[in-house]
This record gives C-alpha cells, sequence and structure tokens, in this order.
C-alpha cells in the first residue's frame, strides 16, 4: 500500500512517501481503506519526538490519528461492522480490561495508546483500529468532514458537557478561534448547549470567521487586554467556563477571566506547559482546574450524530493528497490557517 511514514525523528523532511505492506488486523479489530485522514499538532510533536512523544517501536512508523474510511476487513470476533460500512475512528485506544474502562470511564484508564502516536495510523491506504473505535457514518457525512471532527470534537464534548457541564444561562471563554480546538469549542458551547460564546483569536478576518460559527464576542488578544476586555463584556463577573487548548501563553489572562465558582478545563499546551498557578484565588473563588485527553467512543458515536443532522461542522481549510502529507505540515507549522488541514487518499 501507499503511505507516507518516518523512520527517525525530526522536521518535514523525515516524512517519506512509499510502500508498506498492509496492516494486519487481530479478531477484535478493523482493516480501513482509508479516504481521508486529519492532520492535528500532536502529529507535529511525534515527528519530531518532542513533549513526550518519541517512538519507542522499531521499523516505519505512520502518523495520523483522524481516520474516515471504509470498513475492508473485520477480525474474526468483529459483529457491529461489516466490509463496505463507512466509518470514521476514535484514535485514543483503550484496554477495556482496568477498572475505569469496566466501569464505562475509559478516559481514565490506565494503560491507554493512541492511532498515529503510539501505534500507525492513517497517512496510508489503509490503517487499522480496534472495532469498537470505529463509529458508523451517516450519508450526510463526507470522509473529509468525518475526518476533521475526533481529536477536536471529543475534548470540547467532555469539557463542556461532562466535566465543566456548561448551562445554556452561562458564558464559556474559548481560547484560540482560529484553530480546530477552537472552533469546534465554539460549535459546542453554542450550537449544542445555547451558551453565550467569547472567544479570542489574532485578526480581524479569523474574528469574522469565529462569530459566524457561533462566538458572540470575539477578543484580540494581539492588540486588547483579554481579561480587562471580558470583565468589560461580563458586567464584571468573568466567564464561568474556560477551554483552553492553548497553555502557557494565554495562561495569565484566562485564569483572570475566571468568574467565582469557574471551571477552567485544558486539553492542550501547544504554547508551553508551564505556569504559575495562585493557589489562594483559587480556593477562595471556588474554582476548579481540569485537564481532560480526547473523549469516550460514546461521545464520538454523539457527535457523528449531532454533525450528521447539520447542529455542528468541522471546519476545513483545506485539504492535500497523501503525496503531499509533507507539504501539509509545513502549512500547519505556518498556524496561517482556520480550522483543520486534511489528507486525502483516493
Amino acid at each position: 500500500m501507499k503511505a507516507v511514514y518516518l523512520t527517525q525523528h525530526g522536521g518535514p523532511e523525515v516524512l517519506t512517501y512509499g510502500d508498506l505492506p498492509e496492516p494486519a488486523i487481530g479478531p477484535n479489530d478493523v482493516k480501513i481503506r482509508v479516504r481521508a485522514c486529519a492532520l492535528n499538532r500532536l502529529d507535529l510533536f511525534t515527528r519530531a519526538g518532542v513533549r513526550g512523544t518519541r517512538i519507542k517501536t522499531a521499523g516505519p512508523h505512520i502518523l495520523g490519528g483522524d481516520i474516515a474510511g471504509d470498513v475492508a476487513e473485520v477480525g474474526s470476533a468483529v459483529t457491529s461492522l461489516k466490509p463496505g460500512d463507512r466509518v470514521v475512528v476514535n484514535p485514543r485506544i483503550t484496554c477495556g480490561q482496568c477498572r475505569a474502562c469496566v466501569s464505562g470511564e475509559t478516559e481514565l484508564c490506565v494503560a491507554p495508546g493512541m492511532i498515529g502516536s503510539t501505534k500507525s495510523g492513517g497517512y496510508a491506504e489503509y490503517a487499522k483500529a480496534p472495532a469498537v473505535n470505529a463509529m458508523p457514518l451517516p450519508a450526510s457525512l463526507s470522509y473529509v468532514q468525518a475526518a476533521s471532527l475526533p481529536t477536536v470534537f471529543l475534548p470540547c464534548w467532555s469539557i463542556l458537557l461532562r466535566r465543566a457541564a456548561l448551562k445554556p444561562w452561562e458564558t464559556a471563554l474559548i481560547l484560540s478561534a482560529s484553530s480546530g480546538v477552537g472552533t469546534a469549542a465554539i460549535q459546542v458551547a453554542k450550537r449544542v448547549i445555547g451558551a453565550r460564546v467569547i472567544a479570542t483569536t489574532s485578526s480581524d478576518e479569523k474574528a469574522r470567521r469565529a462569530k459566524e460559527l457561533g462566538a458572540d464576542e470575539v477578543v484580540n488578544y494581539k492588540t486588547e487586554d483579554v481579561a480587562e476586555r471580558v470583565k468589560s463584556l461580563t458586567g464584571g463577573r468573568g466567564v464561568e467556563v474556560v477551554v483552553d487548548h492553548v497553555g502557557a501563553d494565554a495562561w495569565p489572562y484566562a485564569t483572570a477571566s475566571l468568574a467565582v465558582g469557574g471551571r477552567y478545563g485544558i486539553c492542550g499546551v501547544t504554547s508551553g506547559y508551564k505556569v504559575e498557578l495562585q493557589m489562594g484565588l483559587m480556593f477562595l473563588r471556588h474554582q476548579t482546574v481540569f485537564g481532560v485527553f480526547m473523549g469516550r467512543n460514546g461521545d464520538l458515536r454523539q457527535i457523528v450524530d449531532v454533525a450528521g443532522k447539520g447542529v455542528i461542522k468541522g471546519v476545513v481549510h483545506a485539504t492535500y493528497p497523501l503525496e503531499e502529507t509533507r507539504k501539509a505540515h509545513e502549512e500547519m507549522e505556518k498556524l496561517d490557517f482556520f480550522g483543520k488541514l486534511v489528507l486525502t487518499v483516493p
């Protein structure tokens, strides 16, 4: 099969387009004929071998976790899917045996993995995944749309609906509206929950597009004091929920924007992962800070259902054929895009 793989860590130049054997599946797996695979910041980190992502397996490694395509083969124990089914994959793999998995809290699995990171992924014509991670697609969702959903909507779903339990009468602050997570969080907070949404971004054009997605107000973090602007917009109260995938750069003004009783959800640290925490202020103001990594298979099923009905959508900035994966990585590193970059595999 054709695939884009790496045999060492480094820049985009370590990505090689060539031929590799098709993946062999186990009894509980499915083999997927990949039609689209979205890029994520984790792909860049894994390629570079930074932030705890150094590859420990021998041989060529294939990046890419957000896979959409057609089931080509099912394992001997699989009864939920059949060849020809259109599916999208939750890239987070869980053990299915620990106390958390057995109780249904799979996000707390003690031995998780990640397709595209700890296991080879979807930058290829074929990929494999546990059958329980593959969600059937409605006819209304294209492969590109489906591939743009998992890694950005799953953490937003977990933060906003489960952990922070954002209410329709509350206000959420969504950091970096132009990112995949930002575009997803705006839609979940506004279109699914019905809350007020304040977003941050870096340009007038990005602000315009954030409002099209549902943001009520947008603050330019390059020209405005975000905390002061948020306080002004909320009558001095602040926001009840923050969705942060930015990390260190945004922490000072985002925490200063949090209301009494506010909930601060973290699902990424692209700008850095070490900050100073004012513990006294945190307990005096009854605030909660928590982390989320991806979400449950049931969450993805709900996301696909809502997306299929047109309530939410993956925002796709550009698509690239598989052989231009290196170019897609170079574009992602420039940060000059709005939404997702997606590889297509004819």
